[in-house]
């Protein structure tokens, strides 16, 4: 049993699943940087996110993957995030209800259309209908995949579907 918070976390769940949330929560109690992948893949601009290449995207990852401490966030489960499973202490995967997914797609949409939640993107309709595209093919396809790929790393993985087993896991850690 370890006796602190790991300092290298990745967290990895759908879209609403609390992913953001939850790596600030962490980054902001245990003083360790959190990285979205979302901002990995992309280059925000006022004008318009850009794409990075596949090399561009590998080396931002590699930079932040070799530093000392990291929480990486994002629903990526591709081989290009393959080394940051391989290199963290704790995997946090958030399996959160699809229906409670859906309810918090909807919210924060509608919190980022008036203004109340800031967002790395522009919340237009095509987004809104698309988080609910990805929120189905996260459910069946990229959560069986990621139990098919990374099932060599459950001794660091906690499957967190419910707020109580995070609550466990700090308690026996702070223990």
């Amino acid at each position: 049993m370890q006796d602190h918070f790991p300092e290298k976390v990745h967290i990895i769940g759908s879209v609403g699943s609390g992913k953001t949330t939850l790596a600030k929560k962490l980054s902001s109690r245990f003083q360790i940087p959190f990285y979205e992948l979302d901002n990995v893949v992309w280059i925000r601009k006022e004008s318009g996110d850009l794409k990075r290449t596949e090399e561009q995207r590998m080396q931002y990852l590699n930079t932040i993957i070799g530093m000392d401490c990291w929480i990486i966030e994002g629903v990526h489960n591709e081989d290009w995030v393959a080394e940051s499973f391989k290199q963290a202490d704790l995997i946090i995967f958030l399996d959160t209800k699809y229906t409670i997914r859906t309810y918090r797609i909807v919210r924060r949409f509608l919190l980022q259309k008036i203004g109340l939640e800031k967002s790395n993107y522009k919340p237009t309709l095509t987004i809104f209908k698309k988080m609910f595209k990805w929120n189905k093919i996260f459910e069946e396809v990229g959560k069986p995949n990621f139990f098919q790929k990374y099932n060599v790393y459950q001794e660091k993985l906690l499957i967190v579907n419910k707020d109580h087993q995070l609550r466990n896991y700090f308690n026996k850690i702070a223990q």
